[in-house]
């Protein structure tokens, strides 16, 4: 139930929408694709700022280099910019992880790079929706909770990171950390239009199958040559052969680099690919298939392989736990008049990350909108007073004891 101060706090996040609104136009503004440094480099300072409203101490985490295949099929390191880290209240009964990025996908080259107010509700722009709008509102139900009574009884971690747009590569170790210290999850992917939350997520995994074969003058000895070129078109074949073999499976041929001018045999290539897995089984499934792939095309005279990457988020199903986890918070947004539902979907986000490290949680708790990835993503400007007020309402009732973390956290350790 809701008492007096929680009435107040909900009153108050209504009345900052406006600027909550404000806050993700301009921080929309500055370019932050998951691979400019620079413009990565001046949204975290503005996070850091925006943090140091919390409680805690704001600390930039220095991130490792993670690694990429180039187009010559060459292994190299790929710098990031810092996680944001503030932990508050660490000896407190319940434990919260928040999570959240603040790159996007867009590069200071894509034309998508200024935030306009389309009507009364529409908000366009890079990273309104995913997810610079939902650290806000992240942030603003934080503040909210910080002036209620039960707030001593919570402790919570925020990490906020700049790769998830690429999978998490560098800032995987932290999530998993995190995760396995939390008592419950959550996470600021924006939700659906209507307000719906994702419910079961696929695992994905992204692989770079390297190539190499031996160059040769088609005229003078293209019978000594061995085409890397040819060796990935039997790779890409059979990595497609096999969607449809396994119910929820998907196999997805992003790119293939390679080539060389016509009248020379071409020795290298790389083949990348994504695939998507609706559970265990089916991931242990499919990197036992892909293996198979690799193989084969390596027994081709005069071709060696490489397989780089591999399966890093795995599936997060609906399991009891995290039904149970969704039946609290439809309560939660019962109280302030919205009808919560969640569907399944096969995208992965750092709810899966937390989920692999033993935490249940909910990965949708942004702000709604639509278009995610296209320079037609918008989020809905209703929506922030009525997500932070969600947000609220679960930090409080876990502060309370309304709502039994600990238990919940337990009964996913025991399934």
């Amino acid at each position: 139930m809701t008492v007096d101060h929680t009435r107040a706090r909900l009153e108050a996040l209504d009345a900052e929408a406006p600027a909550m609104i404000a806050r993700t136009v301009a921080w929309s503004s500055v370019n932050s694709g998951s691979l400019e440094l620079a413009g990565l480099g001046r949204m975290a300072d503005l996070i850091a700022d925006a943090c140091a409203a919390l409680p805690g101490d704001v600390v930039r985490a220095p991130l490792a280099a993670s690694e990429r295949v180039r187009a010559d099929g060459v292994v190299e390191p790929r710098a990031h910019t810092d996680a944001i880290r503030v932990r508050v209240r660490p000896d407190a009964p319940v434990q919260v992880a928040l999570t959240g990025h603040y790159d996007t996908v867009f590069a200071a080259s894509h034309p998508f790079q200024t935030p306009e107010h389309v009507d009364a509700d529409i908000l366009r722009g890079p990273g309104v929706a995913d997810m610079k709008g939902g650290i806000i509102v992240m942030l603003e139900a934080l503040k909210a909770l910080e002036g209620t009574p039960d707030a001593k009884n919570l402790g919570y971690e925020v990490l906020l990171s700049p790769d998830e747009e690429i999978g998490s590569p560098a800032s995987a170790p932290l999530l998993a950390d995190l995760g396995a210290r939390a008592h419950v999850g959550m996470t600021y992917e924006p939700a659906l239009p209507d307000g719906s939350l994702a419910g079961a997520r696929k695992g994905s995994g992204n692989y770079s199958l390297v190539i190499s074969g031996k160059a040769a003058h088609v005229g003078r000895a293209f019978d000594a040559g061995r085409s890397a070129v040819v060796a990935a078109a039997d790779a890409v074949m059979r990595l497609d052969a096999l969607n449809g073999r396994r119910d929820g499976v998907t196999i997805n041929i992003g790119a293939v680099d390679g080539g060389s001018p016509v009248n020379m045999v071409p020795d290298g290539a790389v083949v990348r690919f994504n695939v998507r897995v609706p559970d265990a089984p089916s991931r242990a499934w499919i990197e036992v298939e892909v293996a198979k792939v690799v193989e084969a095309v390596g027994v081709r005279d005069g071709i060696r392989t490489h397989l780089h990457g591999g399966v890093t988020r795995g599936p997060k199903p609906m399991t009891p736990v995290q039904q149970q986890l969704f039946g609290w918070v439809r309560e939660a947004g019962a109280e302030i008049g919205v009808d919560l539902k969640w569907h399944a979907t096969g995208g992965v986000c750092e709810g899966n990350n937390l989920f692999a490290a033993g935490c249940p949680n909910i990965d949708t708790l942004g702000v709604r909108g639509a278009n995610l990835h296209s320079d037609q993503e918008y989020a809905l400007k209703s929506s922030f007073g009525e997500r932070a007020k969600l947000s609220f309402l679960m930090l409080d009732r876990f502060a309370r004891g309304v709502w039994d973390a600990r238990a919940l956290r337990a009964a996913m350790a025991d399934a």
